[in-house]
């Protein structure tokens, strides 16, 4: 019996600090999460104009890759110089001149917690986040005595929880 107590003390303990060590993490997480939901819009984004150089003759693929535009289609041709949504590009001299609307510099920051890769220097704190955030699944069944109504009702929570998310990742 002891060892089933001295489990669910640390479980708990360790949760309790760990959740306030982790709830900035987890706000800045929040935030930047609900701002990707709405990334295919133009929600708290600002035009930001560019005057820019690149390689010369790039091809409309090239294009899009070095001025990071996704989807850049090419509109129109008059003589070197290329016209696309955003912008123009002169395949001669290499001078693009176009717009984006981004995110302001923080939130931009923020955002980018959610894309980053293992060589990004930001990928140890996104992989202590997800390893906590598991952390936090598992001891979460030691914070009620299993023969309680709480924590009976919590499994039935955890199930339903479960079968939602998979038929949404499903439809």
């Amino acid at each position: 019996m002891d060892k089933i107590k001295d489990t669910r003390s640390f479980m708990r303990i360790t949760h309790r600090y760990l959740g306030y060590f982790l709830a900035g993490i987890m706000a800045v997480y929040a935030v930047s999460g609900i701002l990707l939901v709405y990334r295919d819009t133009d929600f708290l984004k600002k035009e930001k104009k560019y005057d820019k150089t690149v390689a010369v003759n790039l091809t409309e693929k090239e294009l899009g890759k070095e001025l990071k535009i996704k989807g850049l289609e090419v509109e129109k041709k008059e003589g070197t110089v290329l016209y696309f949504k955003q912008g123009t590009y002169d395949t001669t001299t290499g001078k693009a001149k176009y717009s984006k609307k981004e995110l302001p510099f923080v939130l931009d920051k923020m955002v980018k917690l959610h894309k980053s890769q293992s060589k990004d220097t930001l990928s140890p704190l996104n992989t202590f986040f997800g390893i906590s955030l598991f952390f936090f699944v598992i001891s979460s069944f030691w914070m009620f005595n299993p023969k309680t109504k709480a924590f009976k009702r919590g499994i039935k929570f955890t199930i339903a929880g479960l079968i939602i998310s998979v038929i949404l990742l499903c439809i």
